[in-house]
């Protein structure tokens, strides 16, 4: 069992900065994040490996948005810059156990609410 807490979420104004947080129990394969706005499809975020770090990016987030992971305190970091309104979602954390597990985003997290005013 992998168990995922959020945090980090807020109201910011748009170009602004946040850091959300993703704290897991175990150590995960990998660690993906998620956000769905109201009314649409939840999409990709990022992704990293947890061994290799090894991170992947939605194009609507590259260069804006940064994945890590602290392996002392068992978290993944979503470190979030320039800020648009359309970032403005519901962001979740996913977990897959094991490399043949990739994919199947077994665990996932309660959410975190951001918000980006205009």
């Amino acid at each position: 069992q992998v168990q995922l807490v959020e945090s980090g979420g807020g109201l910011v104004q748009a170009g602004g900065s946040l850091r959300l947080s993703c704290a897991a129990s175990g150590r995960p394969f990998a660690i993906t994040w998620f956000r769905q706005a109201p009314g649409k499809e939840r999409e990709f975020v990022a992704s990293i490996r947890w061994s290799s770090g090894i991170a992947s990016y939605a194009n609507s987030v590259k260069s804006r948005f940064t994945i890590s992971r602290d392996n002392a305190k068992n978290t993944v970091y979503l470190q979030m810059n320039s800020l648009k309104p359309e970032d403005t979602a519901v962001y979740y954390c996913a977990a897959d156990r094991s490399l043949s597990d990739l994919g199947k985003y077994e665990y996932w997290g309660q959410g975190t609410q951001v918000t980006v005013s205009s």
